[in-house]
This record gives structure tokens, sequence and C-alpha cells, in this order.
């Protein structure tokens, strides 16, 4: 089963959806309780990948933190207005073991589930947390040796980095090297080759269960990242690990959660595609300019990052956007090449993130005219040629002289054989005008109709016309297009 040459990936937070399905059924859910309703759905929205967030086994360990922390429980509270301290499960990235939770219906009911998943062409992806494990990791116990130590002076004068075991040894939080430790995990020591060979196997193990991985902060674990963050040496880890797993899970997919422009390091590590954090943030600022020169970048790189406007770890673009402003982020994000990261509630709408500590999110109501646009927009998504096709940023000149808002629209053009297809985007709170560069050839001696898939435009253009001058675009605030080119006979 292979994915498209820019597949899509839907993220869903197991542990919300299980708990939604137990207040349907009245009595705890596993995931063979999810509902071949709910996977058909899911197949045809065109998604090709399923990353089911949190299923692996988490301890008290890691809950009791998650319970006890007063900014979390301030958090748990904004989020759940009827939160009760039975809703903190923890960190679904604090992981005690690599099986699937006893509560999910363990490995079994996982299996069941890849099985109905793959039956619909859609592949699974799990979680891989490299950094760090929960606090009651057996390792903690049977492989000190295994974690970063500490001292007793380290630890009296960084106490928010390390603490001291029951057994009076003192190991490291889990951290990155710019943040006070989470504490509700422990460091793994990368510059310890029995732990990276215990981490492949790990992997591995996981590799049986599932298509692909999601790669938590998958960058700390760079050489110059943990001698950065630890001051210890460490040899790389991807490329073996990536290899190892390949070699015996041919096509087997891996995503790097990444920061600090080591986005390209990690492609050039093993991993399939990386998080596109840089393109989300110039998004979030609003200008249309940093936004088209990140495009600029070379098509290989661009190819295998991942594009999102939410995860769990960022806010709602519902909540981080205006409805109009979200809409044009969502066209420009999601009709680039790459890989196209979809968030459970994104399309309805939702504005409450959900901790990951806790096991269930509030009730929102729908937004129809969100969930219309995404439903339009994943329309396009299905359509070959933005799956398969040949992508190409496109220029855009002033309408006349003295005209600078031309600088304010995002235009690409993507084509597959005869097929042709124009996206154009005037990302700025006011009316802009240009004329976008059209680079296709054979268009001359013929009249050409436009139609906006995402719209009810519709404008017939001379060829001649749109050789010699481009497209013009008149175009009101975080407006867009998405043309259909169909010649007339």
């Amino acid at each position: 089963m292979s994915c498209p040459r820019y597949p899509s990936l839907f993220q869903i937070n197991t542990r919300a959806l299980l708990a939604r399905l137990a207040d349907e059924l009245g009595r705890p859910a596993t995931l063979d309780d999810v509902p071949d309703e709910t996977l058909d759905a899911w197949a045809r929205a065109g998604f090709d990948l399923i990353w089911l967030l949190g299923v692996w086994q988490t301890g008290p360990a890691a809950r009791r933190v998650s319970a006890t922390q007063a900014e979390w429980l301030e958090e748990y509270r904004r989020t759940l207005p009827d939160f009760a301290p039975e809703d903190v499960c923890g960190s679904c990235f604090a992981v005690q073991a690599y099986r699937v939770h006893e509560a999910f219906g363990g490995d079994e009911s996982l299996a069941r589930l890849r099985a109905r998943l793959a039956s619909r062409g859609l592949r699974l992806i799990l979680d891989f947390v490299p950094n760090h494990t929960a606090p009651d990791h057996p390792w903690a116990d049977e492989h000190p040796e295994y974690y970063v130590g500490g001292t007793e002076a380290q630890l009296a004068a960084q106490p928010q980095n390390y603490c001291r075991r029951p057994d009076g040894t003192i190991l490291a939080y889990g951290r990155d090297p710019y943040f006070d430790g989470w504490p509700d995990t422990l460091q793994l020591d990368y510059g310890s080759p029995a732990l990276q060979e215990a981490m492949r196997r790990e992997l591995l193990k996981i590799g049986a269960q599932c298509d692909g991985v999601r790669c938590d902060m998958a960058m700390l674990v760079l050489p110059e990242v943990f001698k950065r963050t630890w001051g210890l040496q460490a040899e790389p880890f991807w490329p073996r690990a990536t290899q190892a797993v390949r070699d015996a899970f041919p096509g087997f997919l891996f995503l790097a959660e990444v920061y600090w422009d080591l986005e390209w390091t990690l492609q050039q590590q093993g991993f399939d595609y990386t998080t596109d954090k840089r393109l989300y943030d110039r998004l979030v600022a609003g200008e249309a300019r940093p936004a088209r020169e990140h495009l600029q970048a070379d098509l290989a790189f661009q190819s295998r990052l991942a594009r999102f406007l939410e995860n769990h770890d960022e806010p709602r673009a519902a909540a981080t956007f205006a409805p109009d402003v979200h809409r044009a982020a969502a066209v420009v994000t999601f009709l680039t090449p790459g890989l196209r990261f979809f968030h459970q509630g994104q399309f309805a709408g939702c504005r409450v993130k959900i901790p990951v500590h806790l096991r269930r999110g509030p009730a929102e109501p729908v937004d129809p005219a969100m969930r219309d646009f995404y439903d339009a927009l994943l329309g396009c998504l299905r359509d070959p040629v933005f799956r398969e096709g040949e992508w190409r940023l496109l220029a855009c000149r002033a309408a006349w002289e003295g005209n600078w808002t031309s600088d304010c629209f995002i235009a690409f053009g993507w084509t597959a054989g005869d097929e042709k297809r124009l996206v154009a985007v005037n990302y700025a709170d006011h009316a802009s005008q240009c004329y976008v560069q059209v680079p296709w050839r054979g268009l001359e001696a013929r009249m050409w109709r436009l139609s906006d898939r995402l719209g009810h435009a519709v404008y017939v253009r001379s060829g001649d016309e749109l050789a010699a001058h481009g497209l013009y675009l008149d175009m009101p605030p975080w407006s867009y297009h998405v043309f259909d080119w169909v010649p007339i006979a």
C-alpha cells in the first residue's frame, strides 16, 4: 500500500475519540469500538495516513505529576468547564511501555483496527518518543545507565532539571536546551551505545504494528543538539535507526517533529517528512512576502515538508486566525507540495486545544461555514493533479505602475499532463491587484475557461492575452481562487 506523491494525514487524539465513544456507548470503549462508518468517512475524505496520537501505555508516575502541577491544572480548568481529577491521565508523551494501552484494548485491538484501516487504503501512523521515557519505565530500575545522570550539585542548582530517584540516584528530566525539564519524564542518554541499540529495538517493535511513526522532538537526539543540551558526545542515531526499520519493513514512513532550521538535516538522516513550522509562523504573522519567500525553497526540500495549521501542540487554527484569514492560510498551506497534515476538530472550527494530559476535550459546536470550506478544500485535494502533479510558484507583477499590492499575492500552478490548475491568494487585509505570470506553453490562439473550485467565479480569457500579459486579478482582502483551466473548442 503506497502513498501518492503528496499525501494527506489526519491526526486523531485517541483518548478523546475513545472518551466520546464511551459516553455514547455507556461503557469503556476500546479501539475495537471505532465504528466502520468513521473509518469510511476518513477514506472518503481522501486521507492516506491516520495518526493515532497516544496509543501507548502510560503509568501512574507521570499521571501523578500531571495531576499536581499548578500551571497545568489551571490549563485543565480552562479547557474543561466541568473538569474533574479523573480527567487527568498523564501525558501521552510520557511512555511507560511501547505496547498499546490496556484500556484501549491492547496490541490485539490495534492490530484489528490497522487491518480495518488497510482494507480502506489507509495507513496507520503511531508515536515514537526518542528523547525520554516516563519515570516508571522499566529501564529506570533495570538500566539506569540508559539515562542522563546528575550530581548533587546539579540537583541543588537545577531542581527543575534533575530529580532524585527512590534508590537515591539522580537523573535528569527530559528537556530541550531552551526550556526547563519536563518533570513527568526522564532523559535518555544518546551518548550510550547500549541505549541507542535499545531504542532501535523499540522502533523495530513499533514497526511491526503500524506503517509509520511520527517522532516527537526528533531533533533533540541529533549529536550537535544533544551536546548543546547536556554537554555529552553522541553518535548519530537516526540514519542507522531509520535504515534498520526500512530494511525490516519496506515503505515504512518517518515523520519528524523538528524546529530550529534542522528540517533538511533530518530529511538527510532518513525522514520522509519534517514539520514545517516556518510556513505556519509566517502565515500567522499575516504577511504574504515572507510566506512566499519560504515557498521559493528547492522543491526537493519542500516536497518533504509536513504543512499544517494546527496540531496537538499549536493553538487551534480557528482561535488563531480570523475566519477569512483562516481560509486563506489553509489554501496556501494545503495546496502547496508536501504532506498535508490535518487535525481532529479542525474542520468543525473547534477553538479549544486539548492538553495531552487530559483524556477528553470539551463539547464544541460545529461552525457550518468552516465545515463547508474544508469539505470543498478536501475535494480539491482528492484531485490527482494536486496529489501527483507538478507544482510551480508563479510571479505576480504590478497591475499598473506604482501599485504595490501585487506583493500581497501568493500564486502557484499545478499541472499533470494536459490538466492545469492555478491557485491565487490575496494574503492581505485590503483589496489587491496583479498580473499572474502564466508559465504554460500552448495557451495562444484559443480561449480558456477558468472555473473556481472554491467559489463561483467563472472567467473566459484569451490565450494570446494570457501569454502576453498574464492573468489579471483584482481580489478582495483574504480571498482566493483555485482555477481549473479548460480550453474552449
